[in-house]
C-alpha cells in the first residue's frame, strides 16, 4: 500500500498498452487479451479514486486503431457498450463523473446511445471525473479547439493559450502511465502533456497490478515539476 503522505496527481493518464501482445504470448485470440484489460480497468479506477486521483483519463481507442480488421474493431465497440451498460450503476453510485473524448461520430450508434446515458446520468458526480479516450487523437484534439475558435469569432489578439485550453476536451495532465513496454506517447493529450512527467511500465495492461500503479506513483511523487522554472 502507498503511502498516504506522497503527493498525487491531480489528473492522471493512461495509455493501456499490451493487450494483444498478451493474448498472443499466451496462444490466445487478441479479443481475451482485450478483456482480460477491461478488468484491468475496472480495477485501476477503483485503485485510483480510493488514492484521491481527481482526473483519471484511459487512453482506450485511439483514432489510428480504426485501421484495424472490422472483425476487431466491432468486438471492441460492443465491448466498450457492455463495459459502460454492466458498470455504470456501480460507477455512478460511487460519485464518478462519465466523459468520453473523441471523435464520437465515428462510434456506432448503439455506442452512442450507452454514452449518452452514462454521461447524463453522472453529469453532476464530483468524486472523481473518468474520461474513456475513444476514437481519440491528440492532434484531431488540436484541431477541433481551433475550428472552436474560428467558429466563435474569436478576435486574433484574444487567442492564447488559455482559449487553446478552454476548447480542448480535458485539461492538463500530471502524470502519464503507458504500459506494454514501449515508451512513446502514440498521439495522446499532445497539448496537455506539455509539462507531464512520465511514467513507462514493462508490464502489459492485463497484468497491471496496484503494485504498479503504486510504483508509478511513488516515482512521480520524489520528482521535482520545475514548469521551466
Amino acid at each position: 500500500m502507498i503511502h498516504s503522505s506522497l503527493k498525487f496527481p491531480n489528473h492522471l493518464g493512461i495509455i493501456l498498452d499490451g493487450n494483444r501482445r498478451w493474448a498472443k504470448e499466451r496462444g490466445l485470440a487478441p479479443f481475451e487479451g482485450h478483456k482480460r484489460g477491461l478488468e484491468a480497468v475496472k480495477n485501476v479506477i477503483k485503485w485510483c479514486k480510493k488514492k484521491g486521483i481527481k482526473i483519471l483519463t484511459l487512453f482506450v481507442f485511439s483514432i489510428e486503431n480504426w485501421k484495424r480488421t472490422k472483425i476487431e474493431v466491432n468486438l471492441l465497440m460492443k465491448l466498450a457498450q457492455s463495459s459502460i451498460n454492466n458498470n455504470l450503476k456501480e460507477l455512478h453510485k460511487a460519485g464518478v463523473r462519465i466523459r468520453v473524448i473523441g471523435q464520437r461520430e465515428k462510434l456506432p450508434i448503439f455506442l452512442k446511445k450507452a454514452i449518452a446515458k452514462a454521461e447524463e446520468l453522472t453529469k453532476n458526480n464530483e468524486e472523481m471525473v473518468l474520461n474513456f479516450a475513444l476514437s481519440y487523437g491528440g492532434r484531431a484534439e488540436i484541431i477541433e479547439a481551433i475550428k472552436n475558435i474560428i467558429e466563435k469569432k474569436i478576435p486574433l489578439e484574444k487567442i492564447n493559450e488559455d482559449a487553446i485550453k478552454e476548447n480542448l476536451w480535458t485539461s492538463d495532465v500530471d502524470l502519464i502511465i503507458r504500459t506494454g513496454k514501449e515508451q512513446r506517447l502514440s498521439n495522446f493529450l499532445l497539448w496537455q502533456s506539455a509539462y507531464s512527467e512520465f511514467y513507462f511500465s514493462k508490464e502489459y495492461w492485463p497484468d497491471f497490478t496496484e503494485k504498479d500503479l503504486d510504483l508509478a506513483l511513488r516515482e512521480y511523487s520524489r520528482r521535482q515539476r520545475r514548469f521551466g522554472k
